[in-house]
């Protein structure tokens, strides 16, 4: 190629990046890209005219950028690229010999020392540049090497203090058993043996995403089998029930409930189903006779029964054994979730987490669309008897004190708290857990009242027997954020003052992870109050002026235009530009308003999700994978007396996402990436962490996934770079020592060493693992690892409807 015509691609490379930069500069942000154009650009200048001054105006620029690269971000591979890779890249080329020999005034000797040689200046900058690059591989700033401490033998203990035995052939409930722990005491996969695994089976359901006239976008495979009764039990998204064979993935039985279809549902997915044995039940002395006849029947049709719900909001019972419809349950085998329900308007009312089957009932929330409507459905609580499918209470947060059933012809309080994700239960304690998320509408508070405000993102602990409310403990203030709970609650026995506390874990989109005693709901690890902004231009609008903060937190540091990332010096320069245009207040709390972008770090999917975490209960550990995107927040005012007019989605027959038809605003949410569609906050967008509960200290933080797959300009990135990446699901905890997670978005399942966080063993998926794996062992006597692989609609993981099943060769 030409000097000339490398010269002026330097001297337009410069002039693009000054002129890019200077609206960045004008908005208040740095100077540096203009700097750095005018250096390139003079130094593309004196190039054009054939002049080794070029390379050494070029070697400065080199060094000054950078010596302002460290200065900026440390030693922090990634972060350097936007800054530096094109530039060095550009320094590359022009230490070539070719180059260097169509100089006017090249020098006689090109590798003789001094100032005044350019071709020798540049290249030993570019090489000194190079190789700290290079060494740069091996340090990583977000990584914390260590060790979780053991305070016993692995696999030790049997049963939970609280007296609930740990899963080990079976996996009994969606987390394990109803204290959602997500962990196994079986021990035959251990870091020593794990790399043996192999799959033992893989099943295809053959429920796929249909016609887009039909089904929604997000169809997701979010499901964890249980293992009881001798069987493999799960369910699709469309909530197809399936019975396997433990052993082969060979299907015993299947049951289609015909869910009503419709592709405005927020979500299509179901995330599991439940259990109970019921055959050797017989009814308390005293039962009236009528009740008691019917439960008789109820337990000779179906005397062991799989419970389900349905996206289309039904509630139903099969037999266990050979998946008939328990006819004897609610109305012919259903219960209508919708029957006395305010507000209902097309695909408002869902269900997708597996309902709670303790004791003698089944308790249960709702999935409700966010910011679809203005006013919503109730976001009442129930329970029914497993048996006959009679309701036996209710909890509303919208009446807390009147948990009777509801009478006929009356309807559940409108738009009150909702609890869409799975819930966890103490029967010695007699407490079933609720993590409940918000109101409608998700960014405007105006409307609430305090019995609103009390329950609106509350942990609540209820009565099992009678579904009075015992304690509540709120994770966020006047949330505007959409700071759903959204994480089944963790239960497990913790050391404290030379005793033990039955603790409660809830992890949180903010990322807080608040531990608190599960009798009274008091802190455990400390809780702070730190001050917020107020400051917003919504009419009647009034916030928290502090926020709850836990001291086991994976929150995120505060952004600045520094923490703005990209994969060119263009892309990062519009993503500062985007920092600096919007609002920020430095914390996870910045109102959302009509006059402008706000800037909402972690952003709405949070940084921990339905995925919750895992936890050894005999250790005392957590394993976790905490994720971290921004998002940008517009409230966008509707015109008077229009209050279903359209803001966000054109077409009337779409989906009405962030709409909230009905009320005075809709709310544009959008991903916070560059025009070549990265994030605009730096990596890692995901992690994975080993905390020690005992003491609240992290023992070790990797990042968590490869960015293989990922689209950049449309085109798929090649090689799998362990950058960080989001992971939407769960992890498996186990007695062996091994911890598996397959949520990450490049379509993998990943085993690593519980202690300390080393990946020990990952395979390749069919389809995106947006699920939890679960453990069992089988009738071979052999341990069973297996992850439902269906992928992730809104995410564009790779869509499929496997189930597969790894075991030791």
């Amino acid at each position: 190629m030409a000097l000339g015509t490398i010269a002026l691609s330097i001297a337009l490379l410069g002039l693009a990046l000054a002129i890019f930069g200077l609206p960045l500069a004008f908005a208040g942000g740095s100077w540096f890209y203009v700097a750095l154009g005018l250096g390139v650009l003079a130094a593309g200048g004196e190039l054009v005219r054939g002049r080794q001054s070029g390379l050494r105006i070029y070697a400065l620029v080199l060094a000054a950028a950078f010596v302002w690269t460290l200065g900026e971000v440390g030693v922090d591979t990634w972060q350097w690229i936007p800054r530096g890779a094109l530039i060095l890249l550009a320094g590359l080329v022009l230490c070539l010999p070719f180059v260097v020999r169509r100089l006017r005034d090249a020098p006689e000797r090109p590798w003789k020392p001094s100032l005044g040689n350019g071709p020798l200046v540049l290249r030993a900058v570019v090489l000194l540049i190079a190789a700290l690059s290079a060494a740069s591989w091996f340090v990583d700033p977000v990584e914390t090497r260590g060790r979780l401490p053991k305070v016993a033998e692995m696999g030790s203990a049997a049963v939970d203090p609280s007296g609930v035995p740990y899963p080990a052939d079976d996996w009994v409930a969606y987390g394990g058993t109803n204290l959602g722990q997500r962990y196994s005491a079986l021990t035959d996969i251990t870091p020593g043996t794990v790399r043996g695994l192999t799959v033992a089976w893989e099943h295809h359901t053959g429920d796929l995403r249909g016609d887009s006239r039909t089904d929604s976008k997000e169809f997701t495979f979010e499901a964890t089998p249980i293992k009881v009764n001798g069987l493999l039990y799960l369910c699709t998204p469309h909530n197809i029930v399936e019975a396997l064979e433990p052993e082969t993935g060979k299907r015993v039985w299947a049951f289609d409930p015909n869910m009503a279809r419709d592709n405005q549902y927020q979500h299509q997915t179901c995330r599991g189903v439940s259990y109970n044995d019921s055959a050797a039940y017989t009814p308390p002395a005293g039962t009236d006779p009528t009740t008691a006849e019917a439960v008789a029947a109820a337990i000779a049709e179906c005397p062991r029964r799989i419970i389900a719900a349905s996206v289309d909001a039904r509630l139903y019972a099969l037999n266990a054994d050979t998946g008939a419809l328990c006819r004897t349950f609610g109305a012919n085998g259903f219960i209508d979730l919708k029957a006395q329900m305010p507000n209902l308007r097309r695909a408002s009312y869902q269900q997708t987490s597996a309902p709670l089957v303790t004791r003698n009932l089944i308790v249960l929330g709702s999935a409700i669309a966010d910011n679809y409507y203005a006013d919503n459905p109730s976001g009442v609580i129930r329970a029914f008897d497993v048996r006959t499918g009679a309701i036996v209470w209710k909890f509303d947060a919208g009446k807390p004190g009147e948990t009777a059933p509801l009478q006929p012809g009356a309807l559940y309080e409108p738009n009150s708290a909702v609890a869409w994700t799975q819930f966890s239960a103490d029967e010695a304690l007699g407490l079933v857990y609720v993590p409940f998320g918000n109101r409608a509408p998700d960014q405007i508070g105006v409307s609430r009242s305090e019995t609103d405000e009390a329950l609106v993102d509350a942990l609540a602990a209820l009565d099992l027997e009678t579904g009075r409310l015992t304690w509540a403990f709120r994770t966020t203030y006047h949330d505007l954020w959409d700071r759903d709970n959204p994480s089944q609650p963790v239960l497990l026995t913790l050391p404290q003052g030379g005793g033990t506390v039955p603790a409660i874990l809830i992890p949180t989109k903010v990322g807080n992870v608040w531990v608190l005693d599960r009798r009274t709901g008091a802190p455990i690890r400390p809780v702070s109050e730190v001050s917020v902004s107020t400051r917003t231009d919504i009419p009647g609008e009034a916030p928290s002026s502090v926020q709850p903060m836990s001291s086991l937190s994976f929150a995120p540091a505060a952004l600045t235009e520094a923490d703005m990332w990209g994969v060119t010096p263009f892309d990062q320069i519009q993503c500062r530009l985007a920092f600096r245009s919007n609002r920020y207040d430095g914390n996870p709390f910045t109102p959302p308003q009509a006059s402008g972008g706000a800037i909402i770090w972690p952003g709405n999917i949070g940084v921990f999700n339905w995925g919750s975490v895992a936890v050894d209960p005999v250790h005392h550990w957590m394993i976790a994978t905490p994720q971290y995107l921004t998002y940008l927040y517009r409230l966008l005012p509707r015109p008077p007396g229009d209050p279903e007019k359209r803001l966000v989605t054109a077409d009337p027959d779409s989906t009405p996402g962030n709409e909230n038809l009905g009320g005075p605003y809709a709310v544009s949410i959008a991903h916070m990436r560059s025009a070549l569609g990265v994030p605009c906050n730096a990596p890692p967008w995901g992690v994975r962490v080993g905390v020690n509960l005992a003491d609240g200290t992290t023992a070790w933080k990797h990042r968590n996934g490869t960015v293989a797959g990922q689209k950049i300009a449309g085109l798929a990135v090649p090689i799998p770079f362990e950058m960080g990446m989001l992971a939407h699901g769960g992890t498996l905890a186990t007695a062996g020592g091994v911890a598996f997670s397959g949520a990450t978005l490049d379509d993998r399942i990943r085993a690593y060493d519980m202690q300390t966080g080393e990946i020990l063993w990952t395979r390749a998926l069919p389809a995106g693992g947006q699920a939890t794996p679960m453990t069992y062992r089988g009738k071979d006597g052999r341990q069973y690892v297996v992850i439902a692989a269906g992928g992730h609609g809104s995410l564009g993981t790779t869509p499929g409807d496997s189930v597969i099943a790894f075991r030791l060769d």
